[in-house]
């Protein structure tokens, strides 16, 4: 029998001592072009939108994508079509075309409002698995700005190319997507992950508790002084947030 664990918002099943299923996933509601929705969009945005954020988590941790699993609450014609063309763009964009792609929709029910799912599965490697891998001592930086919502739809944001890039640089230990739950969340969730504590800086230069929708943000536990190298890797804005250190015991 395998062995499944979660760590962080990911779950791995070991099928043996080296390899490793790595499953993502996540969803949207509200947002599209239905009659219901309250963020007005086309449904190719909602498509590249909603596959971004599992496929930069489970490759962020060192796996390679396989499968992507949608669950389209909205019809074929014309939405659904429209949602897996988003699918399709986004994975063209990242040099993933080879990934299969299967998925269901809503053919019983007329629908007002668009809902989707998306579930990635790939694979990893113990030796290729990223994660535990910050250190006491990383700065952890905040690569792109928190956008939610109508903000998504302006600027550039993070993408496969760049997280292939980052995850090149020996002087990057470890990178975490930043979703719903803010920067601070994921950072503490960061350090926890490889035994640590983080410690939030002074004045971080952005709102550490805000959303960051589909993945707006990229976090980089990297050796000191790094930022200068970050802002040569990207046009985005990069933060530097806090630091990793060791768990510190309180007295007994």
């Amino acid at each position: 029998m395998p062995k499944v664990k979660n760590i962080r918002d990911l779950t791995l099943v070991e099928l043996d001592s080296e390899n490793i299923l790595v499953i993502a996933c996540d969803s949207l509601g509200a947002i599209g072009s239905k009659a219901a929705d309250r963020v007005a969009t086309s449904g190719k945005v909602v498509g590249r939108c909603t596959v971004r954020v599992p496929l930069l988590e489970i490759m962020a941790a060192g796996a390679v994508p396989l499968v992507i699993i949608n669950t389209l609450s909205v019809e074929m014609d014309p939405t659904g079509k429209e949602i897996l063309q988003g699918i399709s763009q986004e994975l063209e964009v990242s040099g993933l075309t080879d990934v299969t792609v299967t998925g269901s929709t809503e053919e019983n029910m007329p629908t007002v409002q668009t809902g989707v799912g998306i579930t990635v599965i790939g694979k990893a490697s113990a030796a290729t698995l990223r994660l535990g891998r910050a250190r006491a001592g990383d700065i952890v930086y905040c690569v792109g700005k928190p956008k939610v919502g109508t903000e998504v739809l302006t600027g550039p944001l993070p993408d496969v190319p760049l997280l292939e890039k980052l995850l090149q640089q020996a002087w990057v230990h470890e990178i975490l997507p930043v979703g719903s739950k803010g920067v601070l969340d994921e950072a503490r969730q960061l350090a926890t992950t490889a035994g640590y504590d983080f410690h939030l800086a002074a004045d971080p230069g952005l709102d550490v508790h805000k959303s960051a929708g589909p993945a707006t943000s990229l976090l980089v536990a990297a050796s000191t002084k790094a930022k200068k190298k970050l802002q040569e890797l990207t046009s985005l804005d990069v933060y530097q947030v806090g630091t990793i250190k060791s768990v510190t015991l309180a007295p007994k």
